[in-house]
């Protein structure tokens, strides 16, 4: 099945919001507001995860909800980004929040992609196929990893600072 006008908006917004992201983590080792790839992160997933409200294809589902917690949680980030000003306890919290966005934004990108693609042989028959269950658990691990880094990076900064 194609993607209508919508999808491929909302696929484009997408990919650049994952490598924004992508770059942010390389650049600074976290989703960085104040960079200029970490605006077009939070900008592209709020994008994206509100267009993808208008893709109905089983009319609304898990991944609507998905959406909107994704919302809910970069806009907490962005809540402590500019309302918690400095090196603190925030900067914990607001690393986490858009780590975790970055994580939830891969569930629906993973079983979309690998259910069409490559097209007229998909590498997953369903979402319950393994092969998304396994790409999941590295992302969970890798999720998981990248915190524990975030979070040693963070208490280095407030500690030099402090």
């Amino acid at each position: 099945m194609g993607l209508s006008n919508l999808g491929i908006f909302h696929t484009i917004i997408g990919i650049i919001a994952i490598i924004a992201a992508i770059i942010s983590f390389r650049k600074n080792g976290k989703i960085g507001l104040e960079q200029p790839s970490g605006k077009i992160y939070f900008y592209g997933t709020i994008v994206t995860s509100f267009t993808s409200l208008g893709l109905l294809k089983h009319g609304f589902n898990p991944g609507h909800i998905f959406a909107l917690f994704i919302v809910a949680l970069v806009a907490g980030a962005y809540f402590l980004h500019s309302k918690k000003q400095g090196n603190n306890k925030s900067r914990y919290f607001e690393n986490f929040l858009l780590s975790f966005s970055f994580f939830l934004s891969w569930v629906p990108t993973i079983n979309e992609t690998f259910t069409r693609v490559p097209i007229g042989h998909p590498l997953a028959k369903a979402p319950t196929d393994p092969v998304i269950g396994i790409t999941l658990l590295v992302f969970l691990l890798l999720f998981i990893i990248g915190s524990v880094y975030q979070f040693r990076h963070q208490r280095k900064i407030n500690n030099a600072i402090n």
